[in-house]
């Protein structure tokens, strides 16, 4: 990857009790202006590792370090400080609905820079018009499509020109169309801007289209693959090709681990 990575897991282990480990031992580095995919089933960690990032969780074991230095959640100081250097895409926007998109995309700015108001309006409508929605400043909320108010979301997620983008989900909902023009702003975004960026997702035509580096995790926050798209598609794994082609038959189950059927019921299991 690189010798100077952006964002390093270091044998990080995380549950949110004591009953399920959610990331076991996981080591892994993001490089530096690059988009790395995260992909996995649902439940195996990936907006896990984007929230211990973020600084919202600490580690049980391990560290996580951004930009070389190690996250301490109980610094205030310091996760206000990184957070000011990180943009987030939700998985679902988190737009305020009350809130036109103009205001959205502002509200960033408002909240941690001290700008007049005349810059905040350039800056914001700057975002707007790198995102395709500067005629939609004005709208509302509930008056633009599921895709656009993707878009609104990206916009206020780069409004502070942030070193790192991190996208939970980016292309959940979204049409064919949308989903393309959405892939099509990720990878421009970071050609432009040279943020690294951190994109977790389960669409896996669209992550191997854009993506410089692929991580491929399992249930248990288990790794277990990563490399290039290519290196990825062209995997004998098991595991790795049941998951980028999509096979219902293969390494990963269906159910989630559970006792026999029978012993639900009270009934004797017959062995």
């Amino acid at each position: 990857m690189t010798s100077s990575p952006f964002i390093e897991i270091d044998h990080v282990t995380f549950g949110y009790d004591s009953r399920r480990t959610i990331l076991n031992d996981l080591s892994l580095q993001f490089a530096r202006g690059k988009v790395t995919a995260v992909l996995g089933g649902s439940g195996c960690g990936k907006t896990t590792l984007l929230r211990l990032i973020g600084g919202v969780h600490p580690a049980n074991s391990g560290r996580v370090v951004f930009d070389g230095e190690v996250i301490n959640t109980r610094d205030k100081a310091q996760l206000f400080r990184l957070r000011r250097r990180l943009g987030m895409l939700f998985q679902f926007g988190a737009l305020f609905t009350d809130l036109s998109v103009f205001d959205n995309v502002a509200f960033p700015l408002r909240e941690m820079t001290d700008l007049p108001e005349a810059l905040i309006k350039d800056i914001v409508l700057m975002k707007l018009n790198a995102v395709g929605l500067r005629g939609a400043a004005g709208l509302k909320i509930s008056e633009v499509s599921g895709g656009m108010g993707r878009r609104v979301a990206l916009a206020r997620a780069i409004a502070l020109d942030p070193e790192l983008i991190m996208y939970d989900e980016p292309f959940a909902g979204l049409d064919l169309v949308s989903m393309g023009v959405a892939a099509k702003l990720i990878r421009t975004l970071t050609d432009v801007t040279g943020a690294t960026t951190l994109l977790i997702s389960h669409d896996v035509p669209q992550c191997m289209a854009i993506s410089d580096w692929v991580v491929l995790m399992a249930a248990g926050g288990r790794l277990v693959a990563q490399g290039t798209p290519a290196e990825l598609m062209d995997s004998t794994d098991p595991e790795v090709r049941q998951f980028v082609r999509g096979e219902p038959d293969g390494p990963v189950k269906f159910h989630y681990p559970a006792p026999p059927v029978a012993a639900d019921f009270g009934l004797e299991v017959v062995r």
